[in-house]
């Protein structure tokens, strides 16, 4: 058998099921056609580049459609947060880029986040950059860096309350 042979068979299953898909995709879009074309091809793309890997736990259609699911509802969070949040709250100018005194804000809290986030535990520091910096879920983030759920999810716990605590302190 050839190399190849895993990613056609992962291929033909997205081939089979792509109706089906796109379906499940509308549902979790409430009908929402373009929103559900989006999550369904970032579903894809996960699954293509190895960012969501099938495990066998469950049947490939049950695991196709929670990769779908968790993608339109990480693509609602995120244009949610969009339309909530003003531009006012984000320190922009009415051409949209932020003004000096929030760049400066911004520069100086990446710069206390990056050295806080320095301080934590090598696992810890990647669970936190996988959930937050790349938009995985607990799971994916325990599926990429090699670890259970369980211990994935006690890392990014301790991470975020060691951060909390580390950045309370600096501005004691």
């Amino acid at each position: 058998m050839s190399p190849e042979a895993p990613e056609l068979d992962l291929e033909r299953k997205l081939d089979q099921l792509h109706p089906a898909a796109f379906g499940w995709a509308l549902a979790c879009c409430a009908g929402d056609r373009a929103a559900a074309e989006d999550a369904l091809q970032a579903s894809y793309l996960k699954i293509l580049d190895g960012r969501a890997r099938f495990d066998g736990r469950a049947t490939f259609r049950t695991w196709l459609f929670s990769v779908v699911r968790y993608t339109a509802a990480g693509q609602r969070r995120r244009a949610a947060l969009r339309r909530w949040l003003p531009l006012a709250v984000l320190g922009a100018t009415p051409d949209g880029r932020p003004d000096t005194a929030t760049e400066v804000a911004r520069a100086d809290g990446t710069r206390r986040l990056t050295a806080a986030l320095e301080t934590l535990p090598r696992r810890q520091r990647e669970v936190l950059h996988l959930v937050f910096y790349q938009d995985l879920t607990i799971a994916e983030a325990a599926e990429v860096a090699g670890v259970s759920l369980g211990t994935a999810r006690t890392h990014y716990e301790r991470g975020k309350a060691a951060l909390r605590k580390v950045l309370k302190e600096e501005l004691e």
